[in-house]
């Protein structure tokens, strides 16, 4: 009974929080261009999947728009695009279609808006990125565990359990593909892009 209540208070209060923090975006045609362009590649890339030993897999790189977005553009725009992701990826990706429907809460509408998380120490500094990429992979990492220990503990191996299975199944995946995001995100020209970025939205 513990874990249903402590996915339950994760998932809620992450919501409450993110939804608190997205106050006063506006969602102008720039930004809507922005966002459609970053859940395109998000989709795109977190279609094209390398397996793993575990039964697990990475993907080629589709964390890193939603990153890119909220260091380059606005965090409340990379959130609200992750949640459109989210609901995308049911229908256009067949590894996220959900196996209930409080998975989606707890799973689809976290696990890619919370890679908004990395602008929110602020983007001025790479040491700041650095620090929110690190929390946004950490949201990622636990939404990803507390779903598999809730709806996928039937496929535990043997002698595992659901959180034995959950943590290690998602380690051997998601924490190699954060770092992987991270290092990409850290030597792109991110002063360049958020300039041009901004010069795209005086055209």
């Amino acid at each position: 009974m513990t874990s249903p209540i402590l996915v339950a208070v994760f998932t809620v209060a992450y919501l409450a929080v993110t939804v608190w923090l997205c106050r006063g975006l506006k969602l102008s045609a720039r930004n809507l261009a922005m966002g459609g362009l970053a859940c395109a590649l998000t989709l795109i890339l977190g279609s094209i999947m390398i397996p793993l030993p575990t039964g697990a897999s990475i993907t080629c790189g589709s964390w890193i728009p939603l990153m890119l977005l909220a260091v380059v553009c606005d965090r409340r725009l990379a959130f609200v695009s992750g949640w459109v992701c989210g609901i995308l990826a049911m229908v256009l990706i067949p590894a996220w279609q959900p196996v209930h429907w409080a998975q989606i809460f707890v799973e689809h509408l976290v696990c890619f808006s919370c890679l908004g998380y990395t602008g929110i120490f602020g983007t001025d500094k790479r040491w700041k990125i650095l620090c929110g990429g690190i929390l946004a992979i950490f949201i990622k990492f636990w939404a990803h565990v507390f779903s598999g220990v809730i709806f996928f503990s039937q496929n535990a191996w043997d002698g595992w359990g659901a959180w034995g299975y959950s943590l290690t199944y998602h380690i051997s995946s998601k924490i190699p593909e954060g770092i992987f995001s991270l290092v990409i995100l850290m030597i792109l020209p991110l002063g360049a892009l958020r300039k041009a970025a901004k010069g795209a939205s005086r055209v």
